[in-house]
C-alpha cells in the first residue's frame, strides 16, 4: 500500500485539533486503500496544542507529531516536516480548516495519474478583508515581474507534493525560506486544481499585518536581485539628473550671471538623495543579513520531541 502523510504545522491551534482531527479521518476512512500518517508539526506552541496532539497520539497511532524547541515560523516549521515526513506522498496543510481536506481526494486523482505537485488555487481567499486581499495581489504581481522563476499567483502551501519533491526540498536548507518560491523552483509536473477557500472556524490567525510584510520581503529577497538592481537604476538615474543639473546651472550663471540658489531647492535635492542612498543602503542591508545567517551555518531549527522520543542535537 502507497503510504500518504498529511503534514500540518500548528501554532496555537488548541481549539481545532478536534474539529480537523474529525475531518481527517473522515478523509481517511474514503481512501482506505492507502496507508496514511498524521504528521504534526508544533511550532512552540504557548497553549495545550501539544497536549491535544499527545491525546490523540494515544488513540490514534497514525498520528505522529514533531515538537520543536521553540517557535520557527511555518517556513521551517514545513522544513522539519519534510525531514521527518515517511510517506510516498505528502500533503500540507494548515490546521484551520480554510484548506478543505475533502481536496485531498482529487489531489490523489492526480498523483495517481502521474503528477508531482498537485497545488490548490484559490478562486475566493475567504475571510480576509478588502485591502489585506488587494495587497496579497499586488505582492503577487510584483514578485512575478521580479523573479526569473514563474511564481504562481494566488497559490499557499496546500498541496500534494511526491517523495521525490520532498527529497529535493530536504536539500534546500537555507535559513531565510520562501517555501511557496521553492515549490516552483524545483518545478517537476504540476497540476492546478481551484477551490474557495473557507472560514476559519476557531481561534485566531497569527499572521499579523507585519508578519505578513515580513513574508512578502522574504519573499521577494529569496526569490530576485532584482531590489538590487532597482537601487543601482536609482543611483545611475540620479546621478545622470544631478548631472544635467549642474550644467543648467552653468549655462544659467554664464548668461545670466551669478544668482543665489534657492534654499528650498537646495534641501529638496538634498533630501531626495538622502532618501535614494538610504534606500539603497536598506536593500543591500538586506540582502547582507540574509548572507551573515546563512554563513553562521545554524541548523534551520531544532526538534524537541519525535512523538515521546526526547531528541538530542545530533538526532
Amino acid at each position: 500500500m502507497k503510504k500518504v502523510t498529511l503534514l500540518i504545522p500548528v501554532y496555537n491551534e488548541e481549539a481545532m485539533l478536534p474539529a480537523l482531527y474529525q475531518r481527517l479521518i473522515e478523509l481517511i476512512n474514503r481512501n482506505d486503500t492507502y496507508e496514511w500518517e498524521i504528521l504534526f508539526i508544533n511550532d512552540g506552541s504557548s497553549d495545550q496544542t501539544l497536549d491535544v496532539i499527545r491525546q490523540l497520539r494515544q488513540t490514534d497511532n497514525r498520528v505522529n507529531f514533531v515538537n520543536l524547541s521553540r517557535n520557527f515560523g511555518k517556513e521551517i516549521a514545513m522544513l522539519a516536516g519534510f525531514d521527518y515526513t515517511t510517506g510516498d506522498c505528502c500533503v500540507i496543510m494548515d490546521a484551520d480548516l480554510q484548506d478543505p481536506p475533502e481536496l485531498v481526494d482529487r489531489m490523489l486523482q492526480y498523483w495517481e495519474e502521474g503528477y508531482d505537485d498537485i497545488y490548490a488555487k484559490r478562486r475566493s481567499r475567504g475571510e480576509e478583508s478588502w485591502l489585506r486581499r488587494r495587497l496579497s495581489l499586488a505582492f503577487y504581481k510584483i514578485l512575478q515581474n521580479m523573479s526569473r522563476i514563474d511564481i504562481l499567483p494566488n497559490v499557499g502551501d496546500f498541496r500534494l507534493l511526491d517523495r521525490r519533491c520532498v527529497l529535493t526540498l530536504r536539500r534546500l536548507r537555507e535559513q531565510e525560506r520562501y517555501t511557496k518560491g521553492l515549490f516552483c523552483w524545483i518545478g517537476y509536473q504540476k497540476k492546478s486544481i481551484e477551490f474557495d477557500r473557507g472560514d476559519r472556524l476557531a481561534g485566531h490567525s497569527s499572521w499579523s499585518f507585519f508578519k505578513l510584510l515580513n513574508l512578502a520581503i522574504e519573499g521577494i529577497t529569496s526569490s530576485s536581485t532584482a531590489p538590487l538592481r532597482i537601487a543601482t537604476v536609482c543611483g545611475i538615474l540620479c546621478s545622470i539628473s544631478s548631472f544635467i543639473y549642474a550644467i543648467y546651472f552653468l549655462i544659467k550663471t554664464i548668461i545670466y550671471g551669478d544668482q543665489a540658489a534657492g534654499f528650498p531647492t537646495l534641501i529638496v535635492v538634498i533630501l531626495f538623495l538622502g532618501g535614494i542612498q538610504l534606500f539603497s543602503l536598506g536593500v543591500i542591508g538586506e540582502y547582507i543579513g540574509r548572507i551573515f545567517k546563512e554563513t553562521k551555518r545554524r541548523p534551520a531549527y531544532i526538534a524537541s520531541d519525535y512523538n515521546e522520543k526526547k531528541l538530542g542535537y545530533d538526532e
